[in-house]
């Protein structure tokens, strides 16, 4: 099969390079135009790009997909199929309808539509989740579904290690979709930085889930009293201690401890502001008291 290929994340990064490697391989692939990333804020081209050129497929990175120039140079080289896979913008109409396409989306429709269905699903304790091929439509993430596959979260599970797992069922596609049901529907909502914060107004078990969903690409934090945020890279339930108060660290038995609204967090990996990640013991050896 023909196919171009619209992405634009590490996760889509993931996806490419298993088309790439069966007989869809893409002859074309969009993604979005360079833009300012990491603590440099230096004008890099997405991951997409930067994976496409070392593959060696032509790529073009539009300001927008849906433009009269964009959608011609899609014809021009006469897909069967566009295959999409978290390009971060929205296809429109007459896109939709020029080309068979095909949607790769990171759950199991119709939970967790939307920008961030691995890190919602984790953080909200579910089982399972798994990868969705569906056809797109004008409502986000609604069209009929093409395939699924399932895989289980383990306890263990964060976003670094389920990623890539889902990005391999993601490569596998096939016609014969099938409309989706109006019950069950959930939205995963972009990750906005107060969803990164550790909120000591939550159950423990509710942030460990946190740290696990957001580790790690985004991170979750803690605020200190004197203001520093403090990046929790790992961390686990602290079983029979619910005397730490909420939001306060505290240190017993040599660990380090954050206190929620029903239990505590044990912090095992920290990552200082402008410092390496480091065992939460190394940080606490280099502190004259607990915050």
């Amino acid at each position: 099969m023909r196919s171009v290929y619209l992405g634009t994340s590490e996760f889509a990064v993931d996806v490419l390079e298993a088309v790439a490697a069966t007989p869809h391989r893409p002859v074309l692939v969009v993604t979005r135009p360079d833009r300012p990333r990491g603590r440099g804020r230096r004008v890099q081209p997405p991951p997409v790009a930067e994976r496409a050129a070392l593959l060696g497929i032509e790529t073009i990175q539009p300001d927008d997909v849906n433009a009269e120039d964009a959608r011609a140079a899609i014809a021009r080289v006469e897909p069967e199929a566009a295959l999409i896979c978290a390009y971060g913008a929205l296809l429109k109409e007459p896109l939709l309808s020029e080309h068979e396409m095909l949607n790769v989306h990171p759950s199991l429709l119709p939970r967790w539509r939307g920008a961030a269905p691995i890190e919602r699903a984790i953080e909200a304790g579910d089982e399972e989740t798994g990868v969705s091929i569906m056809r797109p439509t004008a409502e986000f993430d609604a069209g009929p579904v093409c395939l699924q596959r399932s895989e289980p979260i383990g306890p263990d599970d964060d976003y670094g290690s389920l990623a890539p797992r889902l990005a391999a069922l993601g490569g596998d596609t096939q016609p014969a979709c099938r409309e989706q049901p109006d019950q069950g529907v959930t939205y995963a909502e972009k990750i906005e930085r107060a969803d990164r914060l550790l909120d000591p107004a939550l159950r423990a078990g509710e942030l460990e889930r946190r740290v696990r969903a957001l580790t790690p690409h985004l991170g979750a934090y803690i605020e200190l009293d004197s203001g520093e945020r403090l990046g929790v890279c790992r961390a686990r339930l602290a079983p029979a201690v619910d005397g730490v108060t909420p939001g306060a660290l505290a240190v017993e038995d040599s660990r380090l401890l954050y206190g929620a609204a029903q239990g505590a967090l044990e912090l095992l990996e920290l990552h200082p502001a402008g410092k390496r990640r480091m065992a939460a013991g190394d940080w606490l050896r280099g502190r004259k008291r607990v915050p």
